[in-house]
C-alpha cells in the first residue's frame, strides 16, 4: 500500500493525511510527523525515524534511523 498522495506522486509527494491517521510508531503506539526533507515519519516518542521508500513506509525499528539529541 503506497501512502502518496495521488494528486501529486512524485517521489517527495507528501503522505496522504488519511493515512498518517491510521499509522502509528510500532513501538511506542504514538503518532508520527512526515519529514518531507528526509522522506521519513518521525516518532518523537521513539526517537526514530522510519523510512518511506518507494511510497511504502517502512515501519520496522531495525530499519528505522535513530533521531540525534538535537532533532
Amino acid at each position: 500500500m503506497k501512502i502518496m498522495n495521488e494528486k501529486n506522486s512524485s517521489a517527495q509527494a507528501a503522505p496522504d493525511p488519511k493515512i498518517l491517521e491510521i499509522l502509528v510508531c510500532p513501538l511506542t503506539k504514538g503518532p508520527l510527523r512526515y519529514d518531507a526533507a528526509h522522506s521519513e515519519l518521525i516518532s518523537a516518542g521513539a526517537r526514530l525515524a522510519y523510512p518511506i521508500r518507494n511510497g511504502i513506509p517502512i515501519m520496522i525499528p531495525e530499519e528505522a534511523r535513530p533521531l540525534d539529541e538535537t532533532a
